[in-house]
C-alpha cells in the first residue's frame, strides 16, 4: 500500500507549536522584531488580515507564523504564469498578510531575485532561508554568495543543504564534508543557522539528524507520502516519521514541505484526476493543511503559493479551526484512491 489508515491518526505528540491566536505584537524574529499581522497591505475588503498562530522554531529560537511561503511556486518553468513584476507583487503581499519565512534556493531558477527584490526593504522582518545544492564542498561559498546577491542581502537566517540536488546524490560522509564548509559560513556569520532537507532517503537524512550538527530540517511531511519525483513505500514513511522524532529529541527546528501533495491536493488536482467533483477540490487544500496540523512536533508548514487568492485561503485555513474533521478525512481518502491510479502517479518512480 502507498497509504495506510493508519497514516491518518498522526499522534498529536506534545509539540512546540504555540497556537496564538492573538499575538499580533509578540513575534520576536530573526534580525528585528516581527509581527504575525503586520505589514503595509491590508486586503481589498480594508480589513486588516488575521494573526497568523506562531511557533519557535525549535533551538534556533526564532518565532515565526506557522505559515511559511515556498519559493519553488515562483519559477515559471514551474507553473507560474503571473509577470515578473506580479510575482514580486506576490512575495510582497504575502509579507504583508503575516508571513515572515521565505524560502527558495538556488535551483528554483528566477526564485531569489523575485524574493530578494519583493523583500529588500523588509530585511530585518523575515527569515530568509535559501538552500546549498552543491555536492563538492568547493563549491558551497560560490553557491551561497551568488544566492546572497540575488537575494539582495548580507547574510541568510538559515542556510540548508538541499535534498536533490544535494543529500540524494550524496552518502552521509560526503554530505558532512559539505556541512563543513557551512558551519564555516555560520561562523563567519554569513548565516545565522544551518539546516537540511530531504523529499525522500530518510536513511541518510536520519543519520545526518542524529550527528546534531544541524538547526533546522525540513522534510516532506503530507497526506501524500511524495517527495520530488517519487512516491514512498511505508517503510520509507516510518523512516520519515523517525527523522521526526529524531529531530525534535535533538531540539531542531521541524519544517514540512509538500504539505499539499506538491499540488496534486491543490492547484493541479483537476489535471492530475480529471472530472473530479471542482467543489470538492477546492477543499482539498484546507483538509491537507489540518491533516499536517495535527502532528504538534511539526513546526512550520512551508507551502508554495502561486497566486494572492492561494495566500489568502491557506491564511484563512491556518487562522481557523485546525480540527481535522471526518469530511475531511473522507474527501483526502476518496481522492488519494483516484490519484494513486493516476498517469501522474505512475510515471513517479517507487523509493523503498
Amino acid at each position: 500500500m502507498l497509504i495506510a489508515e493508519a497514516r491518518e491518526g498522526v499522534s498529536a505528540a506534545l509539540g512546540r507549536r504555540e497556537l496564538l491566536a492573538g499575538a499580533v505584537g509578540a513575534a520576536v524574529a530573526c534580525s528585528g522584531v516581527v509581527a504575525a499581522g503586520c505589514g503595509d497591505g491590508k486586503r481589498d475588503s480594508g480589513k486588516p488580515p488575521p494573526a497568523i498562530p506562531m511557533c519557535k522554531l525549535g533551538r534556533t529560537g526564532l518565532r515565526l507564523p506557522i505559515l511559511g511561503y515556498g519559493g519553488a511556486a515562483l519559477p515559471s518553468a514551474w507553473g507560474n504564469t503571473l509577470s515578473i513584476e506580479a510575482r514580486v507583487e506576490l512575495v510582497r503581499y504575502a509579507y504583508d498578510q503575516g508571513i515572515r519565512y521565505f524560502d527558495t534556493a538556488g535551483n528554483y531558477m528566477e526564485s531569489q531575485p523575485i524574493i530578494g527584490e519583493a523583500l529588500k526593504d523588509r530585511r530585518k522582518q523575515v527569515c530568509l532561508v535559501t538552500k546549498v545544492e552543491c555536492t563538492d564542498p568547493g563549491e558551497v561559498r560560490r553557491s551561497v554568495e551568488r544566492s546572497l546577491k540575488e537575494l539582495q542581502t548580507d547574510h541568510l537566517d538559515i542556510l540548508v543543504m538541499h535534498g536533490t540536488p544535494g543529500i540524494e546524490q550524496m552518502s552521509v560522509r560526503q554530505a558532512m564534508k559539505v556541512h563543513d564548509e557551512m558551519v564555516r559560513l555560520r561562523d563567519e556569520k554569513v548565516t545565522r543557522f544551518i539546516g537540511m532537507s530531504a523529499h525522500g532517503y530518510f536513511d541518510k537524512a536520519l543519520a545526518l539528524i542524529d550527528t546534531g550538527g544541524f538547526d533546522q530540517c525540513m522534510l516532506s511531511y503530507g497526506y501524500v507520502p511524495r517527495g520530488y519525483d517519487q512516491i514512498w513505500s511505508e517503510r520509507m514513511t516510518r523512516l520519515r516519521d523517525a527523522c521526526i522524532a529524531k529531530a525534535e529529541q535533538k531540539g531542531m527546528g521541524i519544517v514540512a514541505m509538500k504539505v499539499i501533495g506538491a499540488g496534486m491536493l491543490g492547484a493541479w488536482s483537476q489535471a492530475v484526476v480529471p472530472g473530479y467533483d471542482p467543489q470538492r477540490l477546492a477543499k482539498l487544500p484546507a483538509a491537507a493543511i489540518r491533516w499536517a496540523l495535527q502532528d504538534r512536533r511539526i513546526d512550520l508548514l512551508n507551502i508554495g503559493m502561486r497566486l494572492k487568492e492561494e495566500v489568502d485561503a491557506n491564511i484563512q485555513t491556518i487562522t481557523g479551526k485546525h480540527a481535522y474533521t471526518d469530511d475531511d478525512r473522507r474527501l483526502l481518502s476518496d481522492f488519494a484512491e483516484r490519484l494513486y491510479r493516476s498517469d501522474a502517479v505512475k510515471a513517479m518512480r517507487i523509493e523503498d
